[in-house]
């Protein structure tokens, strides 16, 4: 099986995710489903797809930052990105800014930023960044506003779609299909 087996993507799609060093992902009905689960003592959980998490450790070692940055105040986000080995981002004001200081610390440009959020609070960011991506069961007001939708729904590998396609505009998916390591 060869990469171009895998995903047909338009030309210009490809070459956006080519430019992308930094992908970030906003949490909620991204990485998730967008449920809230709490108990009784108010401590939360999440469900993340394990699939997400497979394409998320794949562009890190890749060479691509990778960065959760969500609004809410979530240790159970934090502690999914420590696990992943990636950046994590909680109780974000002002998500541009926060990937704006990213991108000036990694010395990059948001021309080279893919960004993947679902609803008002990411609209600011993918109105600014090189590749802006929601996932299929996005909000409507947004889905005009991005240059990509995933077929899949957050929490259900919409996240790894993204990585699947950075990777392939990398040039890493025929190194990992032959069982090497990106």
């Amino acid at each position: 099986m060869t990469d171009s087996t895998l995903q047909s993507w338009p030309a210009d799609l490809v070459a956006r995710a080519a430019k992308v060093k930094l992908a970030c992902f906003d949490v909620d009905g991204t990485l998730t489903d967008g449920r809230l689960f709490f108990d009784e003592d108010h401590r939360e959980s999440k469900s993340f797809h394990v699939l997400d998490g497979q394409g998320l450790v794949l562009l890190r070692k890749s060479g691509v930052a990778v960065a959760f940055v969500t609004a809410r105040t979530s240790k159970v986000a934090l502690n999914r990105a420590r696990e992943l080995g990636v950046e994590g981002h909680d109780s974000v004001k002002d998500k541009l800014a926060c990937i704006e200081d990213l991108c000036a610390r990694l010395g990059i440009g948001l021309d080279e930023v893919a960004f993947m959020g679902d609803d008002l609070p990411d609209l600011t960011v993918l109105r600014h960044v090189g590749l802006a991506v929601a996932p299929a069961n996005v909000h409507p007001w947004i889905r005009g506003e991005v240059h990509w939708i995933t077929g899949a729904r957050g929490g259900e590998g919409a996240a790894r779609e993204l990585c699947d396609l950075v990777l392939h505009a990398h040039g890493k998916v025929e190194v990992l299909l032959a069982g090497g390591h990106p």
